[in-house]
């Protein structure tokens, strides 16, 4: 891992490529509400304040951030010195709050969509004894009726000039999410020069359509890399092969995701990139990469794996190494979930970050 950790850091402190990035479609107006509390004690604190006919909690730290993947990762990847373009929606509002996040970054905000309703998030950061995690209570406003028929031929002129198409949450984009990614996808393919890039998010809101996923956009080749978490990858699995709901008894949560991984990269074209708490991992029909997470004492989780995809993108365009690119990417999300104001690390805080790990 040392070796490892040193190229990253040459690498770091040199020259890295000039490309364009474009994401889509989600901007959430992100509030966290950090529960330093465990679970139980804080469903207990509700149920007192709700016995005596509701009442305050105080001493909840509370931030306003700016949320949604998409948005996110063009955050992340800008820190990173990428020129990267959302094609997102929000309302009047949120436009105002997403030009004052990203215009000071440099990034280009004119194929944003003016919608009618914001998507609303409230994450509740929880702790537990490994870290912490997230419950997202989600407003999907305008993004659930998001879709192919939302993008204009400017919006498919910077598509087809980008050198990655980024697509996240596709079960925020409730109504048309499969055919969104299914439009914008074949455009890539057919017309443009870039590879895409596939984060669905969490599936499960929208379960009983991940058929359709499956058949119209992950089995038909238009999908370059295929993003996951432990959730995701054994959701997909278990819909590819139905010997996963055993092994869901006999694997522990990491190895049954590693598994899944193997699974759709058997059965799907895509290279299957996994991200988890303890590794992250490549895999496709020929190789396997695992790289161990760094250690750190996590301030959040909201986030991490949007850091993650930026990392993993830009290592990627830069032609690193699997175990290289997959170290760039665990780096990136430890930086940015150790990070006391959530921000994004820049090359410069990535390598210094990289020099600490060595010692």
């Amino acid at each position: 891992m040392i070796d490892i950790i040193d190229e990253l850091i040459g690498f770091l402190n040199g020259v890295s490529r000039e490309f364009d990035v474009v994401v889509m479609p989600d901007f959430f107006l992100d509030r966290m509400i950090t529960l330093e509390s465990s679970l139980p004690e804080f469903a207990a604190s509700i149920t007192e304040v709700a016995s005596r006919k509701g009442g305050s909690i105080d001493g909840v730290p509370q931030t306003d951030i700016r949320g949604g993947n998409a948005v996110n990762t063009a955050s992340a990847l800008a820190a990173l010195g990428v020129n990267v373009t959302p094609i997102v929606c929000t309302s009047q509002l949120g436009m105002a709050q997403l030009n004052l996040h990203l215009k000071p970054m440099g990034i280009d905000t004119s194929h944003v969509k003016i919608s009618t309703k914001a998507s609303l998030t409230t994450a509740l950061e929880i702790a537990k004894d490994s870290g912490r995690l997230n419950v997202m209570l989600r407003d999907l406003g305008s993004l659930a009726n998001f879709g192919p028929e939302d993008l204009s031929e400017a919006d498919y002129s910077i598509i087809n000039e980008a050198d990655y198409v980024c697509v996240f949450n596709w079960a925020g984009t409730k109504m048309h999410g499969t055919e969104l990614a299914s439009n914008v996808f074949r455009a890539v393919k057919t017309s443009g020069k870039g590879m895409t890039y596939y984060d669905t998010a969490d599936p499960t809101p929208n379960r009983e359509r991940i058929p359709e996923l499956m058949e119209n956009v992950l089995k038909t080749g238009v999908v370059d890399v295929l993003s996951v978490n432990e959730n995701e990858a054994v959701t997909y699995a278990s819909f590819l092969d139905e010997g996963i709901h055993k092994k869901m008894q006999e694997l522990g949560h990491e190895e049954l995701a590693l598994d899944s991984a193997r699974i759709l990269a058997r059965k799907l074209s895509a290279r299957i990139d996994l991200h988890t708490t303890a590794f992250s991992a490549t895999v496709t029909k020929k190789s396997e990469i695992l790289i161990p997470a760094f250690k750190v004492k996590a301030l959040r989780a909201t986030g991490a794996g949007d850091a993650w995809n930026a990392g993993n993108i830009f290592g990627d365009a830069n032609g690193l190494s699997d175990s290289c690119r997959m170290a760039l990417a665990n780096a990136v999300s430890a930086c940015y979930i150790t990070d006391s104001k959530g921000s994004h690390p820049t090359r410069k805080e990535l390598a210094h970050f990289l020099e600490k790990q060595k010692l």
